[in-house]
């Protein structure tokens, strides 16, 4: 037979399922799941080129290379 991966979205879906599965004498196997620091779900979801540049600019600005705009001034005359 081949094997059957389900998602169960609650603690109430879980205890069904095992409940079932017992009652059925289907063999499980549970796996822990393996929790991800929030650098890593960030990672996960933008790459980490994406997380290196965002932190070597936040790096940056923390060491005051940063560049204020005057509101009286066009963008433009800002950056020159």
């Amino acid at each position: 037979m081949e094997p059957l991966i389900m998602h169960p979205e609650t603690e109430e879906q879980l205890v069904a399922l095992k409940a079932i599965a017992k009652v059925l004498k289907i063999p499980f196997n549970e796996k822990q799941k393996v929790s991800m620091t929030e650098r890593e779900k960030t990672i996960a979801l933008y790459g980490i080129e994406m997380i290196e540049a965002i932190e070597k600019a936040e790096e940056s600005i923390k060491n005051g290379n940063v560049k204020t705009l005057d509101p009286s001034k066009s963008l433009w005359e800002n950056i020159q």
